[in-house]
């Protein structure tokens, strides 16, 4: 009788073999950091919260995060005790307490390195309401999905670097939000930190929902495609497009971690706004000027001389349309029903920024209006004011979230460039167009 040499295996050998084939053929881990780390890009949804207008991403294992693009750390409320601490001696500590914001200087530089059970300080900020907190420096369990830039694959954990922070420094956040989501160009930011543990490109792409619907956006850190779906014409990767006709950041040395980028002039219906020379020029020294991203503040914000000028133009261009009184704190205002309306939203006069390389970002009628009530639409930028607009430090521009939604817009930290689709809205897509639904690696 002949016998398998198979079954002569002893049954241990044999239940080695299984486990073995088990492995090969199952998908790849989801636990990044000591061992062999995926090298996919990773995908998150972003949520707009409609009473703050702030937006969220679930990455501390499904607890929002505020998405704060000057933010320097990843901070979260934590158990009182519990938590791991990081030594004052340490050089993650000096790099945690490197670039402060000027309102949380102090004197202890993370804690009294004599000590040597000494746990490293760090100083976790609020950038809504302007406060500053402390907190250990501490080891965050963060979650998100691998993704192919067209569907998330399989989910990925991964430990990074993050701050403590007091209950208090919730104020002005999102109800449910447990902290801040830095995703500045410094080293303990998501960004870098993603970077560093997936061993990913050093690149991020936010696309900001209306929130209409209750629609999400996407984030996707690692760099990699990035696809919507669209009925017509068909998907293709807009990350690739971006890269390629990407235009340089601006570094200003008095806020390493923001990212500015260079505005030459402003354009209403194609005629150029006056303003005086060099109003919009990054002061290097004095850190003054320039135009900033900013993922918190809601709308376009502009110092007052430019704001002026702005709005002045914007007013002319827009003479024939029935006005309405505006509601604080806008300044004009018009009757929804004097517009005709198509896929860019309000059919209004254009404002173009005027960028690096001949470019322009075009702002129609859905980013420079905003509808605040049902036959009420309302210029959406905001007049920075005064102090705010003498300030040494001050930009000559904070470009908000109004004027960055259903825009794909992607940040290369390595070499210093960002890129932007215009409003997807021409594509016949959207932000709210990416497909989380869980595909196959």
């Amino acid at each position: 009788m002949h016998v398998s040499s198979m079954s002569l295996l002893p049954s241990c050998s044999w239940l080695a073999i299984v486990l073995i084939s088990l492995l090969l053929i199952s998908r790849p881990g989801t636990v990044a950091g000591d061992g062999q780390p995926p090298s996919k890009p990773i995908v998150t949804p972003i949520t707009r919260d409609p009473s703050t207008s702030l937006y969220t991403i679930p990455v501390k294992n499904g607890i929002p995060l505020v998405l704060d693009l000057a933010g320097s750390l990843v901070w979260s409320t934590c158990q009182q005790q519990g938590h791991r601490t990081i030594p004052c001696k340490s050089s993650a500590c000096k790099v945690a307490n490197r670039n402060r914001p000027a309102s949380c200087a102090s004197a202890a530089n993370g804690g009294n390195a004599d000590d040597p059970h000494c746990a490293c300080t760090t100083y976790p900020y609020n950038p809504v309401s302007g406060h500053c907190g402390n907190g250990d420096l501490t080891v965050v369990p963060l979650a998100a999905n691998a993704t192919d830039g067209k569907r998330p694959l399989f989910p990925v954990s991964f430990n990074a670097l993050g701050s403590c922070a007091p209950d208090g420094l919730l104020e002005s956040l999102p109800s449910g939000a447990a902290g801040v989501a830095g995703l500045s160009r410094l080293p303990l930011s998501l960004p870098s930190q993603v970077a560093s543990k997936l061993k990913v490109a050093k690149q991020f792409a936010l696309c900001l929902p209306s929130g209409d619907g209750g629609q999400t956006g996407a984030a996707v850190f690692g760099g990699g495609p990035f696809q919507l779906m669209a009925n017509w014409p068909p998907p293709s990767d807009l990350a690739e497009e971006l890269r390629r006709g990407s235009l340089p950041l601006v570094k200003n040395p008095k806020n390493k971690g923001a990212y500015y980028f260079r505005v030459h002039g402003i354009a209403v219906n194609e005629e150029l706004v006056p303003l005086a020379p060099g109003a919009l020029d990054l002061d290097a020294r004095s850190g003054r000027g320039g135009v900033v991203f900013s993922t918190v503040t809601p709308y376009t914000t502009l110092r007052s001389d430019i704001f002026n000028a702005l709005i002045a133009a914007f007013d002319r261009a827009t003479s024939r349309i029935p006005r309405r009184k505006p509601p604080p704190p806008n300044n004009l205002c018009f009757e929804a029903s004097g517009f005709s309306w198509n896929a860019l939203g309000p059919g209004v006069a254009i404002i173009d920024l005027m960028l690096d390389n001949q470019r322009n970002w075009s702002l129609p009628g859905v980013s420079s209006l905003v509808q605040v009530s049902g036959d009420t639409l309302c210029f959406a930028f905001q007049n920075m004011g005064s102090p705010a607009s003498e300030a040494p430090d001050a930009p000559a521009i904070i470009f908000g979230t109004h004027q960055m939604v259903n825009n794909l817009v992607q940040f290369d930290l390595e070499k210093n460039t960002f890129g932007f689709s215009g409003l997807l809205n021409g594509r016949r897509t959207q932000c709210g167009r990416f497909d989380f639904n869980m595909g196959t690696s």
